[in-house]
């Protein structure tokens, strides 16, 4: 079994995070992970303060494990959520979506661990000078807003420029990604693509299907020239979204009604075809669903396996 320094700082198990992914992330999902050893989160996106409430709360009643919440910080509750969180003393959180600094203050006096999530060495800088936890770097691979670097460059680079612990994400949903992560200098993984094929994820079947379903090809990343790029499956809105953005026929105000509930609608209503059905590039390597226990144990075991295969090579 693999064990890191992250685990004794958040009483977890096994150095697996599950990513924070609105809409996906709930109590349900958090707590099936965290019962297996890792760290769910619940996904704050979507939440307004009472809601999110009734999630932690849910969370804590199924739960003596460590969870935590992910603020993502273009929420329009975000100001409530964090509320919530310190009144509520979740272990930690994650964020995303911008600098956090405004937040940090009112989350440590409550004692909430606070773990970024960036994608780049300069935020990831100033997060450290700032006192968060951990970092969770995140690579261009994943899911939802994503970054320009590849997990295979940004891991490295990061670790090089902190002493924190770096979490790496992006483009890992088994062993041998756990173990690749681990040899770049990282402490744990989050994975959240992955754990959209989650026996206790409730996402729609239709969802949950073409992530099964889906080829190494089978992601675009739309919303590049506006400034927020996404990466999602390809379906028939992301094709006609990404043509409009890129030959210019249709304004900022045009491509965001679009997109306008549209993952709400993947998620919630199974629209697999005008809904946004966010995605990693690593979609193509999940072939079933399973429970969050198997799916950890089984990482942590093919991690293991690789780890103690590349110590034999050593004379």
């Amino acid at each position: 079994m693999i064990k890191s320094p992250i685990c004794e700082m958040l009483g977890i198990k096994y150095p697996i995070f599950q990513g924070g992914m609105a809409w996906v992330a709930d109590a349900d999902l958090a707590v099936a992970v965290s019962e297996a050893g890792g760290l769910g989160i619940i996904a704050g996106m979507n939440l307004d303060g009472q809601a999110l409430r009734a999630e932690i709360r849910k969370a804590s009643a199924r739960t003596d494990k460590a969870f935590g919440v992910n603020l993502m910080l273009q929420s329009p509750y975000i100001d409530e959520a964090v509320k919530v969180v310190c009144e509520e003393k979740v272990a930690c959180v994650t964020t995303g979506a911008g600098n956090p600094s405004k937040y940090l203050k009112d989350l440590r006096e409550a004692g909430v661990k606070v773990i970024p999530v960036v994608a780049s060495v300069a935020l990831a800088r100033m997060m450290e000078r700032e006192g968060v936890c951990a970092l969770v770097a995140e690579g261009t691979e994943s899911g939802g807003h994503v970054g320009e670097l590849t997990t295979m460059a940004l891991i490295p680079q990061i670790v090089d420029a902190v002493k924190i612990p770096v979490i790496a994400a992006g483009g890992i949903a088994d062993g041998r990604g756990f173990a690749a992560a681990l040899m770049l200098g990282a402490c744990g993984v989050q994975m959240g693509t992955r754990f959209l094929a989650a026996s206790e994820c409730n996402i729609h079947a239709n969802y949950k299907d073409r992530v099964v379903k889906a080829r190494d090809i089978d992601t675009i990343v739309t919303g590049k020239k506006g400034g927020h790029p996404v990466r999602v499956l390809k379906n028939q809105m992301t094709r006609d979204y990404y043509k409009k953005e890129m030959e210019g026929l249709a304004d900022a105000d045009e491509l965001h009604e679009m997109t306008k509930d549209s993952l709400r609608r993947a998620v919630r209503e199974g629209d697999v075809n005008t809904g946004s059905c966010m995605c990693g590039q690593i979609a193509g390597l999940i072939d079933q669903v399973k429970p969050c226990r198997e799916i950890i144990e089984d990482i942590d075991k093919e991690a293991s396996q690789l780890l103690n295969r590349a110590s034999s090579f050593l004379d």
